[in-house]
């Protein structure tokens, strides 16, 4: 099947006469009447006119009672595409009414001010459709509500739907944990949030905009993709569409296989005056292009292009054994140490009586990489932002595990063990997943293991509603030597509103013009010829399920 650029395509609804002003239940799912009055619907300047006024509106309490505090209304007028402050893209947004507020304002006993603080954005030219947005590492602000996470180049409120984000109940930094002393706080960063401000946010548009979105939707990526597993699994009801990015589905397991792989990196480093590891020196910069050469050289070609890419995830098997030294260490070579503590590191950890305690990590090209703030799973020895280098020669997993396993609030927040979803698929929800195959954080063969296991649980159904793509070289969530810029919200929309199944979705890098299909797993892009930076020069071959994904459980 030869990859086509997807037509754009919009869905204006017509205003509902007489529609009924809405206030929120809590109940999942539903945002009905309570004491409402009969708002008549309005579009263009009359939108504009009603903006300030939603500052004024009162809404029934959230998440059994919690009281709901509108702070500020105002209309924001349309923008141009530019640069951000730190020169990301921004791309053109329409004139919206922008609503903040506060989910049940309180202050905590140690003292700190709480509360699920959000914004809903409210686009003036309105699609009927509602999105709620996931967020990032632990929260603790509240990011623009514009929906971008696997949009492309054109976000969700650029299209027209009413976006919401909230900061799950708590301020501070991203990776600030100091959260979790607050009882409230953090079953609202570990759940409530998400289906408080879905409602919320519904019940919201739906008066401004005197009718009820005609269809929900969630996207999110690392903590987001956690947020929208957690909606898939546990309100199955809120919405109808959801894009899954490399899911903090169970950030205890993955650190600790992060921290076994670093150890077993620091086995192999030399030592310093006090026998300790040199992390940064376990891996020169000399072995770690012969680890990318040497990957490339065995598994590049099996797309039908040798390009610098591994696109066929599925048929590499890479062997760091091939690298080794047949005598002493040189450059062009590693030494017999590196060469386990490759072989260790991405098999990853596992307990005293040989059971997984997390999943195994691809070999792919980001692995090696150190430009960005955090480097590519062969560890650089740096201090980064997730703190100081690991220089631990030794590791107890079994304490490490049942130290996890005893957290609770980490339980509640994990979302990798629920496979169920009976109740979602019932409604014919339908969900797309994505994975950066060079992701140092999160194991793409993680995520692939959870939608196997959610495909053996719920048989045909989830074949029906479920897709699964991997992005060769992109690392946690965007970046990377990857075709990271591709549009799953509009294919998740068209197989909810229109039933067409996604298949091939065109990926692009973010600067250039080269593009590639994004292939369902197992599937690949496949070389057919042609100009190498078209779509269209590829197809999607299938590949069996074996090697990577075999050691994922399949």
């Amino acid at each position: 099947m030869m990859v086509k650029q997807s037509k754009r395509r919009r869905v204006v609804q017509a205003a509902i006469p007489g529609a009924v002003l809405v206030g929120l239940l809590a109940v999942p799912g539903l945002a009905q009447a309570r004491g409402a009055t009969s708002v008549p619907p309005a579009s263009g300047s009359g939108l504009a006119q009603r903006c300030p006024l939603m500052a004024g509106m009162r809404f029934a309490p959230a998440d059994g009672g919690r009281p709901v505090q509108i702070m500020a209304a105002q209309v924001v007028p349309p923008s141009a595409a530019g640069q951000g402050a730190q020169g990301e893209a921004q791309p053109a947004l329409p004139a919206y009414c922008k609503v903040s507020g506060v989910i049940d304002p309180r202050k905590g006993a140690d003292g700190r001010a709480y509360g699920i603080r959000f914004e809903v954005n409210l686009p003036l030219a309105w699609n009927g459709r509602f999105l709620l947005q996931g967020g990032g590492g632990l929260n603790g602000s509240v990011r623009p509500a514009v929906g971008g996470a696997a949009a492309g180049a054109v976000p969700a409120l650029a299209r027209g739907f009413a976006v919401a984000s909230h900061d799950s109940g708590h301020q501070g930094a991203v990776f600030d944990a100091s959260f979790r002393t607050d009882q409230r706080a953090t079953l609202d960063f570990a759940q409530a949030a998400v289906p408080a401000v879905a409602q919320l946010g519904k019940a919201i548009a739906t008066r401004f905009y005197g009718r009820a979105p005609a269809h929900s939707y969630m996207a999110g990526c690392s903590t987001g993709g956690r947020e929208t597993m957690l909606a898939m699994e546990r309100y199955p009801a809120l919405f109808d569409g959801l894009v899954i990015g490399a899911p903090a589905m169970r950030t205890g397991f993955s650190n600790l296989g992060t921290t076994y792989a670093k150890v077993m990196f620091n086995q192999a480093a030399p030592r310093d005056g006090q026998g300790l590891p040199l992390p940064d020196k376990a891996f020169s910069a000399a072995d770690r292009q012969t680890i990318r050469a040497g990957l490339l050289a065995q598994c590049d070609g099996l797309d039908g292009r040798v390009d610098g890419m591994i696109m066929a995830v599925a048929q590499c098997h890479f062997r760091p054994a091939a690298l080794q030294c047949h005598a002493d260490k040189q450059d062009g070579c590693l030494s017999a140490p590196q060469v386990e503590a490759l072989d260790r590191a991405f098999a990853g950890p596992r307990d005293a009586a040989g059971r997984a305690l997390y999943a195994p990590v691809p070999f792919d090209t980001g692995v090696v990489d150190t430009s960005a703030p955090v480097s590519g799973y062969i560890a650089d020895g740096r201090t980064d932002i997730l703190g100081p280098p690991n220089r631990d020669l030794t590791v107890d997993l079994d304490a490490r595990a049942a130290a996890i396993r005893a957290d609770w609030m980490q339980a509640l927040t994990d979302t990798d063990g629920w496979t169920d979803l009976g109740s979602f698929l019932g409604h014919q929800g339908k969900v797309l997943f994505y994975h950066g195959v060079s992701d140092p954080w999160f194991s793409a063969l993680d995520t692939l293991d959870y939608w196997k296991r959610a495909g053996k649980t719920n048989g045909a159904a989830w074949a029906q509603s479920s897709r699964f793509y991997m992005v060769p070289g992109m690392a946690h969530c965007q970046g990377g030597d990857a075709f990271d810029r591709f549009d799953l919200l509009g294919a998740v929309v068209d197989w909810v509103e229109r039933g067409e199944a996604p298949a091939a979705v065109v990926a692009t890098r973010s600067q250039g013009i080269a593009a590639r299909p994004l292939c369902p797993w197992p599937g690949y892009a496949r070389y057919n010829g042609g100009d190498p930076d078209r779509a269209e020069s590829y197809s999607c071959a299938e590949a069996p399920v074996a090697g990577a994904a075999a050691a994922a459980g399949g």
